[in-house]
Formats: C-alpha cells, structure tokens, sequence
C-alpha cells in the first residue's frame, strides 16, 4: 500500500468513512445567490467541502465542471485544492480527469495533474494500452484509478464485449493488477452493476476499488460494500456527487445532512 492509500486508509480510521463527495459543479443547480459570479464554482464548493469534510476520506474534482468554465474555471480549481488542504491537510484529492495517452503526452498529463493541480489521484483510461498508466503510475506516491467497469449504461458497448471468453473488464483489470509495481494502482468499478463488479474482485482481489453510482444513479450500497473490499480489507471508496452536491432542502445544512445519511448507510454494510 502507497502513501496515497494509506491515506484513504487513515481517513477512514479516524472518520469512519468510506464516502468519497465528489465535486461536480453544476453552476445551474446552484442556489441563486451564487450565479453570476466570476468566481462561483469556489464560493459554493468551499463550503461544501467545510461542511463536508470531517466526514469524508477523500474529495474528488471532476475536472470537466471546471474546463468548460474556462481559464477562470481552471485557476478556480486550483484556488479550491489549496482551499482543501488548509480545511483538511491529510485528505486526498483525485482529479476525475480520464486521461490516457502515449509517450511524451501521458508525461504531460501526468505533470499537469500532479504538478500543476498538485492533486494526489486520477481517473485514467486504460484503452490504448498499459504503457499509458504505466506513465501515471511512475509517481509511485499518487493513486492512479484505472476505468474498468463503469456505471453507465454504455458500458455494454465495449467494456462488457467478449474477449476470448472474458469480458474486456475482465482483461482490464487483470492486466492493471500485472502492473502495479508501487502498489498505486486502483480500479474505477461502478456501483450499479453489482454481479459484474464481484467479477472483477475475483479477478483482482488486491487493487482498491473507486465506486461511482451510488445516490441518483440507484447503485446497491448493501452489494458494492461487500464486493469492494481489498482482500487486506481497504474498503471501496465510494463517490457521490449530486445527492450530497445538490440535495433537497436549505444549503449548505443539506449537503452536510446528505454526506452524513450517505456515510452512515454504507457504515451499515462493511463486513
């Protein structure tokens, strides 16, 4: 186990939480006195993850959210990881960036995120081959979350496909499994798709699980904590964005009730 998830370890020991709040900011969805701002993605993020964070073992930025936005979005996205790490120092942060590239791009990629963003982990694609998180995982002290089984429906169209008697999520994370020399490596495993995920524990029982899936896409928390769990007993770190990011009810007192109901129900089911 690497620096990053002894981390996610620690966090869960001293917080007793597996819940991962992930932080995709919908500026639409936002209470009104937010919009309109140069600088909303911040001042409602900020608080969130105030409101958030003692209950939670890591923070998860979708990098999308903040790209679309621009350069502002961007210099805002670094502007809420030092804001993070003065809330919280010991809490990890994974950029939800799904890269994957070749070569001198991936050492671009790499250097963006761990360098520039100073994150401490990264969703990557896997698809063009292994040499690409191999590139990521070199900073042997990030975590590098590799798509495997992801909760979209569209996941039939490719990651379910047969592959000499296997589907390719299968290959995937066996192959993943074969190269995680720093022990950094981990697997993005949707928690909608549970019979599918107990595959891919069987077929790497040691790589750590980031489930996705949970809250408005329906995943079955009583499953995926069963399915999640290391063979040396991490727990999956089990993201959840809209249902704790925009909740019924007045903000921010409604974020902080939804991460508390949500950490409390996967609790209910850890083996």
């Amino acid at each position: 186990m690497n620096k990053f998830f002894k981390s996610i370890e620690e966090n869960y020991n001293a917080k007793g939480s597996c819940l991962c709040v992930g932080l995709d900011p919908e500026v639409a969805k936002m209470p009104e006195r937010f919009r309109g701002s140069r600088t909303a993605i911040f001042d409602f993020l900020s608080i969130v993850v105030e409101r958030t964070h003692d209950l939670a073992c890591a923070f998860k930025p979708n990098m999308a959210f903040f790209e679309s936005s621009g350069p502002e979005g961007l210099v805002q996205l670094q502007r809420l990881i030092g804001h993070i790490r003065e809330v919280d120092p010991g809490i990890p942060i994974i950029l939800d960036a799904k890269r994957g590239d070749i070569g001198n791009t991936a050492k671009h990629y790499a250097k963006a995120i761990f360098e520039v963003f100073a994150a401490d982990g990264i969703t990557v694609s896997p698809y063009m081959g292994a040499d690409t998180v191999e590139t990521f995982a070199a900073y042997s002290d990030k975590g590098i979350f590799a798509l495997c089984l992801t909760s979209n429906p569209g996941y039939l169209d490719f990651e379910n496909r047969d592959t000499g008697g296997e589907p390719l999520f299968i290959a995937v994370a066996r192959r993943m499994a074969e190269i995680d020399r720093a022990g950094n490596i981990g697997l993005v495993v949707g928690a909608t798709h549970p019979s599918e995920a107990e595959k891919v524990r069987a077929a790497a029982p040691d790589l750590p699980f980031l489930m996705p899936g949970i809250g408005a896409q329906g995943g079955d928390p009583s499953a995926i904590m069963r399915i999640g769990m290391t063979a040396s007993g991490l727990p999956p770190i089990v993201n959840s964005s809209r249902g704790i990011l925009f909740p019924e009810g007045e903000f921010p007192a409604a974020c902080r009730t939804a991460a508390l109901e949500t950490r409390d129900l996967l609790n209910k089911y850890i083996r």
